[in-house]
């Protein structure tokens, strides 16, 4: 087969026979090309970016849901995996850390280890200027009814964009700047119903592959840290990698550290003993 057609993607091959493939998987609001800082520190391995369905230059795929988010990740791994001899990891950030998650949990065989950066798992009850729940079914505390979106998905990816980088960031982008946000915003609302939906999409806890958990310092914020805490907790064999200092949008302020969890990801594959210090 090959790569999807209706995903805007980019291949570096890996530099070397069996050298591992890393495909990045970026958040909501966001795109392929924010993973440009990491990939320069990582030139040892083979890496795939590509604009999620319904973002950037994949916006004529139109919106698909979680599920579909999915698929397509399969597909591109299933084409790394014919592409390369090295073993394929996928890396994920925000969004695209549950994205990641799903595909594992949906083909075990599609990747040797995964790595998720501050995955937004609202279902386990960690959420912004919420409660604090336990995580299981039934916890008043992963009610997902927290905020209501915006009618308008324009003004949604505005509000996003204000709450998890500045208002001030986003009066300081250009006319067509904030217009490429707005764009997106279809796309956004697609990402959020798909984590506040009825009932979680998928049981974390049933991974059977080595995953890292990413999640920035005491900085970033505490319901971010609650979760990945979780996760390591509770995620078979998992392991939290820590970046003092750096807030939720680590690919692209602490690029050296983020290029240091993805090579723990391709560590953990290749059945090396976790570091987590950093």
């Amino acid at each position: 087969m090959s790569y999807p057609a209706a995903l805007n993607l980019a291949v570096r091959p890996a530099p070397a026979p069996g050298a591992a493939t890393v495909i990045f998987v970026h958040g909501s609001l966001d795109r392929g090309e924010s993973f440009r800082r990491v990939m320069r520190r990582v030139p040892e391995l083979g890496v795939v970016i590509y604009d999620r369905r319904g973002y950037q230059g994949s916006r004529a795929g139109g919106v698909v849901d979680l599920s579909g988010h999915v698929d397509d990740l399969l597909a591109v791994a299933e084409e790394a995996r014919a592409s390369a001899d090295g073993p394929v990891m996928a890396v994920g950030h925000s969004l695209g850390g549950d994205v990641v998650l799903g595909a594992a949990l949906a083909d075990p065989r599609a990747f040797g280890a995964v790595g998720a950066y501050e995955p937004p798992m609202p279902w386990l009850g960690f959420r912004r200027g919420g409660a604090l729940g336990t995580g299981r079914p039934g916890d008043p505390g992963a009610d997902n009814s927290w905020r209501a979106m915006a009618d308008d998905p324009g003004e949604e990816a505005e509000r996003f964009f204000c709450r998890m980088v500045s208002p001030e960031a986003w009066a300081r982008l250009t006319d067509a700047g904030r217009a490429e946000r707005r764009a997106d915003g279809p796309a956004l609302v697609g990402d959020l119903r798909g984590i506040r939906g009825e009932g979680p999409p998928f049981d974390v806890e049933r991974l059977g592959v080595p995953a890292v958990f990413g999640m920035g310092g005491e900085a970033t914020a505490s319901h971010h840290r609650h979760n990945v805490r979780w996760l390591g907790e509770h995620v078979p064999g998992a392991v939290v990698f820590e970046i003092q200092g750096a807030h939720h949008g680590a690919h692209l302020s602490h690029p050296d550290h983020f290029a240091a969890m993805t090579r723990l990801v391709v560590a953990r594959g290749a059945g090396a003993q976790p570091s987590t210090a950093y």
